[in-house]
């Protein structure tokens, strides 16, 4: 995703958030000559103070994050502290996996569709908009 929107968006900004210094390594090598325009930060989503000193953001980006804090009951205070570096009216993508029928099982771990909206409005964000789902995904458009 990363090298698509540096591809195709010339002025961007972007930073890379990610628990992994090996991910971000990968990053880095993937991204080639555009890693230069990204920022990358090692934090963890588990930990309360990742926000802290990022600053404010036109639009954040989660891509296959969520159930990586290990269980969903977390996703609605990961929802919260990304709605505070966004400014009010900014845009925020979550894809993640979906449980459901052809989708994945652990009701654990991963959100039903409606549980996926319910906890975006829960940690602050209007009218959650699913914009694309496939077998094992599944895309939603918020806005603080």
């Amino acid at each position: 995703m990363a090298k698509h929107l540096l591809g195709n968006i010339p002025k961007i900004r972007y930073t890379a958030l990610d628990f992994s210094g090996a991910m971000h390594e990968l990053a880095r090598a993937r991204l080639g000559d555009a890693a230069d325009r990204v920022r990358f930060i090692e934090r963890s989503f588990k930990d309360d103070d990742w926000v802290d000193g990022l600053g404010l953001f036109d639009c954040v980006v989660t891509h296959q994050a969520v159930h990586e804090l290990r269980h969903k009951r977390y996703a609605t205070a990961l929802h919260a502290r990304v709605s505070t570096v966004l400014p009010k009216g900014a845009l925020y993508l979550v894809c993640d996996h979906f449980v459901g029928s052809g989708a994945m099982v652990n009701d654990q771990l991963y959100m039903t569709p409606a549980e996926q909206q319910a906890a975006l409005v829960a940690g602050g964000f209007t009218a959650p908009e699913l914009l694309k789902s496939d077998d094992q995904l599944i895309l939603y458009r918020a806005v603080r």
